[in-house]
């Protein structure tokens, strides 16, 4: 597309000169005419487009043409004249979605995707209200093999937006089309379990998908068991990017920060404790930055990666088992602080740890099959129960008659409820070696850090760099965001090009503002960035800015696990990873 040759186009009798090389679709946007589609999914930050045009929903009508085209994929092009409106536009339209919920199971009603299904609103828009064609349908079995994505495929229309975003997105290769004609759908090869298969449960592919053809597993009703057991004491914990985006299904404006309302929230719907992640995820640099500093000062592997997202750790596992060696061994955040729970807090408070329950409320689907790895156990327990996403937890909120967005504030619980700014950027990509690094700064030096925020660690494009000045060093730092970009420079260490002393890697874009969990942004980017915004505003809201000076933190370590890196947090606070069969 160039903006320097403009051509010259009607649109509905609305003249107007648009960039050569721009598509219909582009056009109207351009001139505020709206034309639906449902396949098109534009994803401007990532510098790519579904350019199926399977659905023709989008379809215009072009003087001098027989056919209608998709405004979607059609370009513009000199003296072009375009209806948008007329009634063969229309009908066709209507009919491309009539023949659509002709194959599609009528069961809106408990359908996950209910009122936030995209096929259910343009049904809606187009003024649809009869099936016209009644005969086979597509009769599959739901696919419930994982602990966190559902793949019903009787659900699926063939948009094959999950396609672009699992191979030309995140490069995981696993989703592709099976089959042929009326029966072909979208799955993984040979149509195998998902759990069967390389994914990673980033979710990206729930993100986008339409309907209900993807989504999460569901796990709101353990959570409702658990409270209503009076023998349990249930425990929840909630991680830095919800507090960021959890508003939006109420009505707040992306970006709107909710931290005070969540703790209020939580203690209403009956949790005995309220505890925040970002208190783990404090512990989590103080464990990551001693890893970091004895790596540099003892030979040790580097680059160090961190190791806090799930997705990125089993898409290492599958994609690049040579290089198991190269993540940190730290848990993430939210399995430290079921650890922390299980363990400290119990014999703290007197608690049998067989009775307690640990929720997560992540921004994460992949969080929910991490839960149930094996390694991640004490004791034949896991040390998280069970994990609801940002959507799962604001279905629960509205089934409870919480008015949420009137509630007032409250703190999270002690011990496990204090924390720093530092924790809290680890919602955003970029943060987590941003927190590690304010305190190996200080470690390293003995000297105070007075300007902490590392701007050239910000941002969110796909791939950064940064050279941070400690003593005579310059700790050269990588940072990707999607698995696509954290391929490149997986590739590069594999290859011995980098020359990096620490990369973080978050396998959504965005990081987990931008989770497979968190509510639908339908690829608007500029939701994403309001949400990485209020990060940083809670950050700088906070009296504490570096993970070390968190007296909770403190109190753990001189109270139970001794010193940061020490036997005990080897034992408590760390694991290991696994070579998996790449399908």
């Amino acid at each position: 597309m160039s903006e320097n040759n403009m051509i010259n186009i009607t649109i509905n009798d609305q003249k107007m000169q648009v960039p050569e090389g721009i598509t219909i679709l582009e056009a109207a946007h351009k001139a505020g005419i709206r034309i639906p589609t449902l396949c098109h999914l534009d994803l401007h930050d990532l510098k790519l487009v579904n350019k199926t045009a399977s659905c023709r929903v989008c379809t215009v009508e072009l003087k001098g043409r027989n056919s209608l085209v998709p405004a979607c994929v059609t370009q513009a092009t000199d003296g072009m004249i375009i209806r948008t409106d007329s009634l063969r536009a229309i009908n066709a339209r209507r009919m491309a979605v009539e023949l659509l919920l002709s194959n599609h199971p009528n069961e809106c009603f408990t359908c996950p995707k209910n009122l936030e299904c995209e096929l259910q609103s343009l049904a809606k828009e187009l003024g649809v209200r009869d099936i016209k064609w009644q005969g086979e349908k597509m009769n599959y079995e739901k696919d419930l093999s994982s602990e966190a994505i559902v793949k019903d495929p009787n659900k699926c229309i063939m948009c094959r937006r999950c396609e672009t975003m699992c191979n030309e997105v995140q490069t995981c290769g696993i989703l592709s089309a099976i089959g042929r004609g009326f029966k072909t759908i979208v799955g993984p090869a040979f149509n195998i379990p998902m759990k069967d298969s390389s994914c990673t449960y980033c979710g990206q592919c729930v993100a986008v998908c339409p309907t209900a053809a993807l989504t999460e597993i569901n796990h709101t009703h353990k959570v409702w068991e658990a409270l209503s057991d009076p023998d349990k004491h249930v425990v929840v914990q909630v991680a830095p990017a919800i507090r960021v985006a959890l508003g939006e299904l109420f009505g707040m404006e992306p970006g709107t920060i909710v931290t005070g309302k969540l703790a209020t929230a939580l203690k209403r719907m009956g949790f005995d404790a309220v505890f925040d992640t970002d208190f783990a995820a404090d512990l989590t640099i103080m464990e990551e930055a001693s890893e970091l500093i004895h790596r540099i000062e003892n030979g040790g592997k580097l680059p160090m990666l961190t190791s806090c997202c799930p997705a990125w750790v089993k898409f290492i596992e599958h994609q690049f088992p040579e290089l198991l060696d190269v993540p940190s061994t730290c848990k993430s955040p939210h399995i430290m602080l079921g650890t922390i729970t299980k363990t400290y807090y119990a014999k703290k408070m007197g608690l049998d740890p067989n009775k307690i329950v640990v929720v997560s409320v992540m921004p994460c689907i992949a969080k929910k099959a991490e839960a149930a790895r094996p390694e991640l156990t004490k004791d034949h327990t896991n040390n998280v129960d069970i994990v609801v996403t940002t959507r799962e937890f604001a279905t629960m909120l509205k089934e409870a008659g919480i008015d949420f967005k009137n509630l007032p504030d409250s703190d999270f619980d002690h011990p496990l409820g204090e924390s720093t700014g530092a924790s809290v950027i680890f919602g955003t990509t970029g943060g987590v070696i941003e927190a590690a690094i304010r305190t190996a700064y200080e470690w390293l030096t003995g000297e105070e850090l007075k300007n902490v925020e590392f701007n050239q660690l910000r941002g969110m494009a796909g791939i950064r760099e940064g050279t941070v000045k400690i003593k005579d060093m310059d700790i050269k730092i990588g940072i990707a965001n999607g698995l696509g970009n954290a391929r490149k420079l997986l590739e590069d260490i594999r290859d011995g090009k980098s020359t990096y002393h620490a990369i973080e890697i978050m396998a959504c874009p965005g990081g987990c503002i931008g989770g497979g969990g968190q509510p639908y942004h339908h690829g608007n980017e500029e939701v994403v960035k309001k949400r990485q915004q209020a990060i940083y505003q809670e950050d700088r809201s906070k009296t504490l800015r570096k993970s070390h000076e968190n007296p909770e933190i403190l109190k753990l370590y001189e109270e139970y696990l001794g010193k940061p890196y020490g036997e005990k947090s080897h034992e408590l606070l760390h694991t290991h990873y696994e070579a998996r069969e790449r399908i």
